[in-house]
């Protein structure tokens, strides 16, 4: 690369470090190298966007560089242009991520939005611990809860209860059929191994299965509950922090469900 002009060795420079800045970001707070503030918000989406939009900038300077002086270099040019179209795609992310956020109000999902699942109090003890976000009534209007104060008025008279059954209208019960409780406690416990969920808890005489699932970036933990019941099984699950999951709460209970279905032969 002796011969490219020192504009087009910046941009590879910073093509490559873009990567490897977001992945610091996300696995330092996952080994607890800094909170997750700080690697989400300070770094990622404080920090992030600064970083990606002067990569654009000094890649289009570059780019316009490569294409007016003369003699024009092919090279250069597919540099600068590469450099450009990586902010963009990342720009594009971003605001894709923004209205997954804005469809996905809540962090909170349960298949029962009148009685939900509750966790059990070692659960909640780990939660206070880690300052974990407040288990809220599904009842309340988001408007009265501090999280979200600030929320637009369409969003603020909603409640949890009325989020996911529009939301989430396809997450349901899972009824019992001929398993038993036992059976059912075991299958639930299954699924979750299955799904890599971490510190699976069986209480058969409750009815409780519980797992910690924990996201391979940034290493954020959601708690699940399964409660069965009678006649069906309940599941809920909750992320620690942040306001919206991104819809994978909801995605979580459907997978759990679907694995269980299979083992105890319902749907």
């Amino acid at each position: 690369m002796n011969n490219i002009p020192w504009h087009s060795k910046l941009v590879v420079a910073l093509v490559v470090f873009l990567p490897i800045y977001f992945m610091i970001a996300a696995l330092g707070t996952k080994i607890g190298l800094w909170s997750w503030m700080i690697g989400l918000g300070t770094l990622t989406i404080g920090g992030g966007p600064l970083l990606i939009g002067g990569t654009a900038l000094i890649a289009l300077i570059s780019l316009i560089i490569g294409v007016v002086k003369k003699p024009r270099r092919k090279l250069v040019i597919a540099i600068g242009a590469l450099g450009l179209l990586l902010p963009l795609g990342m720009f594009a992310s971003l605001a894709s991520t923004g209205g997954v956020a804005e469809a996905n109000p809540i962090h909170d999902v349960a298949t029962d939005t009148a009685t939900p699942p509750a966790f059990s109090a070692e659960t909640m003890a780990a939660r206070a611990e880690s300052e974990a976000n407040p288990i809220h009534d599904y009842q309340t209007p988001l408007g009265e809860l501090e999280m979200y104060a600030g929320s637009s008025p369409e969003l603020a008279i909603k409640s949890h209860a009325q989020i996911i059954n529009d939301t989430y209208a396809e997450l349901s019960p899972l009824p019992l059929g001929g398993a038993s409780k036992v059976d059912a406690v075991a299958a639930v416990a299954a699924a979750m191994g299955k799904m890599g969920l971490e510190d699976i808890r069986s209480d058969i005489e409750t009815g409780r299965v519980e797992g910690i699932a924990v996201t391979f970036w940034y290493g954020f933990q959601d708690d699940v509950v399964a409660r069965i019941g009678e006649q069906e099984i309940d599941f809920r699950s909750v992320s620690r922090v942040g306001r919206s999951d991104l819809g994978a709460n909801a995605a979580r209970i459907a997978e759990l469900r679907e694995l269980v279905a299979e083992q105890i032969g319902q749907r």
